[in-house]
């Protein structure tokens, strides 16, 4: 494949940064054609960039995504194996609050109208895969829990909470009840 003139090469970096703009202030719905406006390019040259949303918002989340990936890497070989499963879904909850619009990403029929994968929760559902396993495997969390279910999970307290004064801290909380029951200890 041959290399990008420059030009698009900038289009592309414009569009992108403004694109996380609209996503942080309007959500995963944030309009196409603003972005394009406030770009400087048409909406062709936004759809060749990005074809579908969900590959301008995989491109928007894309830096965080593989951050929290190599996250659950590391956390793969820690000696407690729920403690490291929880301190990801705790990762990716206060970061799915935090980034508007990546919650919507997460659920399995947000982007139903697009034909490409969702490549946001398909990385993260690989990533938590082997967490999951490994806490299973030491008894610390039944196994008939998916990833998928963990990320649905996330993805409504994240949804539930979006506004909320504190979102991320509210998400967070609402995660360590699911965690630890609605059940005093005995």
């Amino acid at each position: 494949m041959p290399a990008q003139r420059a030009d698009a090469r900038r289009n592309y970096a414009r569009i992108l940064a403004v694109a996380e703009e609209e996503v942080a202030a309007h959500g995963a719905d944030a309009s196409l054609e603003q972005i394009a406006r406030t770009a400087g390019v048409g909406s062709a040259t936004v759809r060749r960039h990005f074809p579908s949303r969900s590959a301008l918002l995989e491109a928007v989340f894309r830096e965080r995504i593989e951050t929290l990936c190599a996250h659950a890497r590391e956390l793969e070989g820690a000696e407690d194996p729920r403690a490291a499963l929880l301190e990801w879904l705790r990762a990716l909850t206060v970061y799915a609050a935090c980034a508007r619009g990546l919650a919507v990403c997460l659920t399995q029929d947000s982007l139903a109208d697009e034909h490409d994968m969702n490549a946001c929760s398909t990385r993260l559902d690989e990533a938590g895969t082997a967490l999951l396993r490994r806490a299973a495997d030491a008894g610390a969390v039944t196994p008939d829990v998916t990833i998928s279910d963990l990320l649905t999970l996330i993805a409504g307290l994240v949804l539930a909470t979006e506004h909320h004064p504190d979102p991320s801290t509210e998400a967070d909380r609402l995660l360590r009840l699911t965690v630890a029951g609605i059940s005093p200890r005995q």
